[in-house]
């Protein structure tokens, strides 16, 4: 994950911004955007954790679920020092209409806590997550909220809630979080959904702006899951990733990037860095980690964190193709800019959706107790995201509307009949 720009701008803001585009183009009433824009549920919490030495350490956590009018809240756990409520308030409405574009049945959720988790102890880790999780065991459930992995949290934090909730309930529940362990009920090919989704959507996109992705430079910001996978199979396609980055700096090679020799790199440093990626392979390292974005590149996959591109790098990005792998990459003011040079955009609650795709499998799967084979996942998550990448494509030309606005017009319509069928409770 990559340094923020300077310019700091509130993801929420900007999520609403993207929202009232879509609603306006949908005549919304006031009392329809009433229920569905604001969050509906916000939990702020101090957690007391105790520390190796025998100290009792503070953390402060959140959860926040946006809209569960059509499931339960789904959304990740963050772990990282710059989490806060603005944050993850936009995480979980992205979440609510992620779940919506591609139709499963969640509604929006999105957990953090502030922490660095390179920082504790793994005995720490475990007694701050088994904490969280205590803290939230009324507001978790399989019908209620279901968790997931986010930055800095993995599947062995998962098997620790999947625990203490199961603990708490005295029963043996897997349906209440996934991204678990196999031997716990993950499904196979969790690991690597967030960027296979996004593959799916990348090659309907060059398809469709007639690019050979076998002749395709690419470059990638952000290195961690979603980022190393997306230059995998990116790669597998005959794609050239030319220019890869993480908090260590930004590699470039016109030539194309050796990903094996990445990967290899990242696995022998402690925390998954491309640190030292130059001494193993032909790479120059670049002064400034933000020049990733603004490479001479076909297809741009910012893979790390909200407003990577502002108002102030927008000018500089050559690429024809945006893929968000990560949430909230692109500013509102940033947006406008992009759609005037004719940017094909593959907006987040589109592109990045096989995360929580193949989340939905896993939870479904637990719910039966009978699990598919790799080949089962893929073909799912293959229709799944195709599907929704042609109706949202299909809904951008016939009403001249950019992906993302035309992709919130489809979520957002989705949400707001159910939530029209479902009434108002009083």
């Amino acid at each position: 994950m990559n340094a923020l720009p300077l310019k700091k701008s509130n993801p929420f803001e900007n999520a609403l911004k993207q929202f009232d585009k879509a609603a306006k183009f949908l005549n919304l009433t006031e009392n329809q955007m009433a229920k569905i824009k604001e969050p509906r549920r916000i939990v702020e919490l101090n957690l007391p954790v105790r520390m190796d030495d025998g100290s009792v350490r503070t953390f402060k956590g959140y959860r926040v679920h946006h809209n569960i009018d059509r499931g339960p809240a789904k959304g990740g756990i963050r772990f990282h020092p710059d989490v806060n409520m603005d944050d993850v308030k936009a995480l979980a409405f992205w979440m609510t209409f992620k779940c919506a574009v591609v139709g499963i049945p969640f509604g929006g959720g999105k957990g953090g806590v502030i922490v660095d988790p390179a920082a504790l102890s793994q005995n720490e880790l475990e007694n701050l997550t088994r904490r969280y999780c205590a803290e939230l065991v009324d507001l978790f459930g399989p019908d209620s909220d279901v968790p997931a992995p986010d930055v800095n949290t993995n599947a062995q934090i998962m098997a620790w809630i999947f625990d203490t909730y199961s603990m708490h309930k005295r029963q043996h529940l897997p349906g209440v979080v996934t991204g678990k362990p196999l031997e716990l009920g993950g499904s196979v090919g969790r690991n690597k959904a967030t960027a296979q989704g996004m593959v799916f959507c990348v090659r309907e996109a060059a398809n469709h702006l007639k690019i050979n992705l076998n002749q395709a430079k690419v470059a990638i910001q952000g290195f961690g899951n979603a980022g190393s996978f997306a230059a995998q199979l990116l790669s597998e396609d005959g794609a050239k990733v030319i220019g890869i980055s993480d908090v260590s700096g930004a590699y470039y090679n016109p030539d194309g990037i050796d990903i094996v020799k990445a990967l290899e790199t990242c696995r022998n440093n402690k925390r998954w860095l491309l640190q030292g990626l130059e001494m193993h392979t032909k790479v120059e390292k670049l002064d400034n980690p933000m020049k990733v974005l603004e490479l001479d590149v076909d297809i741009l996959i910012p893979a790390a964190l909200e407003n990577q591109i502002t108002d102030e790098n927008a000018p500089n990005i050559k690429a024809r193709i945006i893929a968000e792998c990560a949430n909230g990459p692109v500013t509102p003011e940033a947006d406008d800019i992009l759609d005037k040079k004719n940017v094909f955009i593959i907006p987040d609650i589109l592109c990045n959706a096989g995360g929580v795709t193949v989340s939905y499998f896993e939870w479904v799967q637990n719910r039966m107790g009978f699990y598919w084979s790799e080949e089962q996942v893929n073909e799912n998550l293959h229709r799944m995201m195709v599907k929704a990448f042609h109706e949202v494509l299909a809904i951008s030309q016939q009403h001249n509307l950019s992906m993302r606005i035309a992709a919130f017009v489809q979520a957002i319509d989705r949400v707001t009949t159910v939530s029209e069928l479902r009434g108002l409770y009083a």
